[in-house]
């Protein structure tokens, strides 16, 4: 249609073209397409004229200015495509104007199409050097927001950088890692693909497979596409192709039974009625261009009458297709290869008001108004550079000649609102976007419907891009979201494991290391615990250790205590039967003074073990080493001045003797403060230097902390150790030594036994406190004190209590006397 400014439109009407093998003698025969005609795209070339139509009766844009057109098939090929940009540039028109009019012949003012990517890219590199502006409805390629290459292009579909972002997102919430992706072979595919594959790899997605494929590949090409993901093991297919070669891709895979798969598809093709056919692909997800109402489309649509039918060879074929039958004067020919025999002559009754058709449903109109808002993008910057500075309700002036470049330039300010949806597009000439979420439902009655459960907004903060607010029916039928993953989720308390020569979303689920966590699912690594935490069972997180020391609760702190006890009461009984009986003669034989502070002091050994039971503190520390030094030392110094008093007495028996006024009581006091003071002084400069502290053991054992006195100066310890074992030591060689004395002096032998027991517990004691491990360093050190104690009781006091009780007719200073042992 003629007009004052002329918007070329391209299509592809049909899908494959007709090629003739060339003899390159003769002139080559034009290009012409074949194949059924794509009903859908012809509604969109419709939806052009309309929108045009109602642009020239509209009174406020374009007041007094009539828009022509000029729409073409372009066949889906770029050969085509080529062919109709130079056409775009040389009106076919041969008559030159030289009026007010020359806009009626030469260029377009600006061009609306293509359909797909590669043919759109292929346009916009001839037009854009005439600053002709395109403006795609369906052309979503991500390369072509690239400014640098393609100044001159615009859309008014969202480019696929968002929409592969979106797939990513969408394919991630539903917890899926493990994917199959198919896609065209060709750069909507190619570098949409690319784009979904990039940001599925920030999502940690792993694909399966990829696998490319166009509709103009030979069958087997189409077939190993089929078999790749019949074997695969994914659960969920990503699809980024175009309409024509998915529906090729569908029709092979439902020649053979189909294991269930999960689609997620690209708008190019999800949106399609088309494809729903496919029974297999029910429960398909995938983003799709807001449904939209454009008033007054569908009756345009069906008014068709015989004579625009006729006058249209694109009608022609459509209506011939759609009822079957033949026009007269057809402009039929063979650019379709269909058979028109036994086609019955049109009559003009054909109904197409029950036409099904994608011509006729307007139920799913989506690319179809990004058409409607193409042009009416077009005619505002054909208004805004004709009407510039003028009241939009006047008429506007025509002017002599205008500029496709002018366009272009009010192409980029484009700001409007049609039907409430707004157009304006941004520096890369996309405009904002916004995608339903549809999904494929089947019906109880076996149909597949495409419903919309959902929106996506890139414009929302991250995060909250996604509105679902309807159920969603997965393949199968199933409520249930699909699992696809390559290895299921590692639970809390494991830890991820790569398999080796897989992708990184096939791993081994390993049980963190002793003394670490992971508290969360798919965990790369395990956190170590701090120092006084440790796991629990299930190694999903850090609990408190478990305080140790040897407490008045314990078992065996119990036992040692009630030894203690036992052994303190019954040196303070013995020291009472000696008391009660110490005017008898064996009582006053065996130095009944240094026995009484013996006793006293073996009391105090028995009550010091207490000490070392409980939790340990500064003062328990220090007090327990300490008095169980200085206590030993007293009681070892008790025995060893019994030892020297008994070797001086038979000394003293000798003729002309005069030893024991050097060994008398005054003296064995002396040797006793003596000894002990030494002892006392030693423990004081430990004290002083580097005394005991209490500490937390960590390291024994990694499960529990240990509380424990740590002993400051080790130098201290052993040398209070050392000089217990000195005394004992020199005490037992007295001893020996004094074991061969007369009887009445047989206590020697008494001591010698305590001696050898003492000795015995204290050298076995250095390794076992050594090599014992937390509390029971402890119960060692009580052990050896307890049993050190006893020994000295046992072999000392019981034989003369035993006498003292039991046989009293022995405590007589004649049996004493008497060479008979005790």
């Amino acid at each position: 249609m003629d007009g004052d400014y002329i918007i070329g439109g391209i299509f592809s009407i049909h899908s494959y073209i007709h090629t003739v093998d060339s003899n390159y003698t003769t002139m080559p025969e034009p290009v012409r397409c074949k194949g059924s005609i794509n009903t859908r795209e012809l509604r969109f070339s419709r939806a052009m004229v309309f929108a045009i139509e109602q642009i020239n009766n509209n009174t406020e844009l374009l007041p007094g200015i009539k828009l022509g057109y000029q729409i073409y098939d372009s066949c889906a090929s770029v050969l085509v495509t080529v062919h109709v940009a130079f056409q775009f540039l040389n009106s076919l028109d041969p008559v030159f104007y030289i009026g007010n009019n020359c806009s009626q012949s030469g260029m377009v003012m600006a061009v609306v199409g293509e359909s797909g990517s590669t043919p759109s890219i292929s346009l916009s590199r001839v037009i854009s050097s005439f600053n002709i502006p395109q403006v795609s409805y369906f052309a979503t390629c991500a390369c072509l927001s690239d400014k640098q290459q393609y100044p001159n292009f615009f859309r008014t579909i969202p480019s696929d950088q968002f929409q592969a972002g979106a797939l990513a997102k969408l394919v991630k919430q539903f917890g899926w890692t493990w994917i199959g992706a198919v896609r065209s072979d060709s750069d909507y595919g190619n570098k949409g693909m690319a784009s979904f594959l990039e940001a599925a790899q920030k999502e940690g997605i792993c694909v399966e497979y990829s696998v490319s494929f166009y509709r103009s590949h030979p069958q087997s090409r189409i077939q190993r596409v089929a078999d790749v993901i019949r074997r695969s093991t994914a659960m969920v297919i990503v699809a980024f192709a175009a309409l024509g070669d998915m529906r090729i891709l569908l029709e092979e895979l439902s020649r053979e039974p189909f294991p269930p798969r999960q689609w997620i598809g690209s708008e190019s093709w999800v949106t399609s009625p088309e494809l729903t056919k496919f029974s297999f692909c029910a429960g398909a997800i995938g983003f799709g261009i807001q449904k939209s109402v454009i008033p007054g489309l569908r009756e345009f649509l069906l008014n068709l009458s015989p004579s625009q039918v006729g006058a249209s060879a694109v009608l022609t074929e459509f209506w011939e297709d759609a009822f079957n039958c033949k026009m007269k004067k057809s402009n039929f020919n063979s650019t379709n290869l269909r058979s028109e025999i036994y086609m019955d002559m049109c009559n003009g009754t054909e109904d197409i008001q029950n036409l099904q058709s994608q011509y006729t449903d307007t139920s799913q109109l989506r690319i179809t108004n990004m058409v409607y808002k193409a042009v009416y993008a077009i005619a505002h910057a054909i208004h805004n550079a004709v009407c510039h500075g003028k009241n939009v309700t006047a008429q506007c002036r025509k002017l002599t000649k205008l500029e496709s470049k002018q366009v272009l330039t009010q192409m980029k300010k484009v700001n409007f609102s049609q039907n409430r949806y707004d157009v304006s597009f941004n520096a890369n000439g996309d405009p904002v976007a916004i995608y339903e979420l549809v999904n494929w439902w089947k019906t109880e009655t076996g149909i597949t419907e495409i419903v919309t459960v959902g929106l996506y907004d890139a414009s929302l903060p991250a995060g909250q891009e996604f509105q679902i607010n309807r159920s969603i029916n997965w393949m199968e039928g199933s409520t249930k979201v699909p699992v696809s993953v390559c290895s299921a989720s590692c639970p809390p308390g494991t830890r991820k494991v790569l398999q080796k020569g897989k992708p990184i979303c096939c791993y081994d689920c390993i049980p963190c290391p002793e003394g670490e966590i992971s508290n969360i699912t798919d965990s790369a690594d395990c956190l170590p615990c701090h120092k006084e935490f440790w796991p629990n069972r299930k190694r999903d997180t850090c609990i408190p250790k478990p305080v140790e020391f040897l407490s008045f609760q314990d078992l065996l702190g119990i036992i040692l205590a009630t030894l203690s006890v036992l052994g303190a009461c019954l040196a303070i009984m013995t020291a009472a039967v000696f008391f009660h009986h110490r005017t008898s003669p064996i009582v006053r034989a065996n130095n009944s003074e240094l026995s009484f502070l013996l006793l006293i002091s073996l009391t105090l050994c028995f009550l010091c073990s207490l000490t070392f039971i409980g939790a340990p503190s500064e003062w328990s520390c220090m007090l327990r080493h300490t008095a169980f030094g200085i206590t030993f030392v007293l009681c070892i110094s008790c025995v060893l001045g019994k030892t020297i008093v008994v070797l001086m007495a038979f000394k003293a028996t000798l003729p002309g003797s005069n030893v024991m006024k050097w060994f008398g009581p005054p003296q064995q006091r002396m040797t006793v403060v003596s000894f002990t003071f030494i002892q006392v002084l030693i423990c004081t400069v430990w004290l002083v230097l580097s005394p005991p502290f209490p500490i937390k053991n960590l390291t024994t054992y990694k499960e529990k902390i240990i509380l424990e006195c740590a002993l400051g100066s080790a130098v201290g310890f052993w040398a209070v150790l050392g000089y217990i074992g000195l005394l004992a030591a020199f005490c037992f060689v007295l001893a020996v030594l004094a074991r061969k004395l007369p009887d009445n002096f047989n206590e020697a032998k008494l001591i010698t036994f305590s001696m050898l027991i003492f000795c015995a517990v204290w050298i076995t004691f250095i390794p076992a406190y050594v090599s014992s491990p937390g509390k029971f360093t402890v119960v060692v050190e009580i052990f050896a004190i307890l049993a050190s104690s006893f020994g000295l009781m046992l072999c000392i006091f019981a034989p003369k209590c035993f006498i003292i009780i039991f046989k009293p007719e022995k405590n007589t200073k004649k049996y004493v006397m008497n060479k008979d042992r005790i």
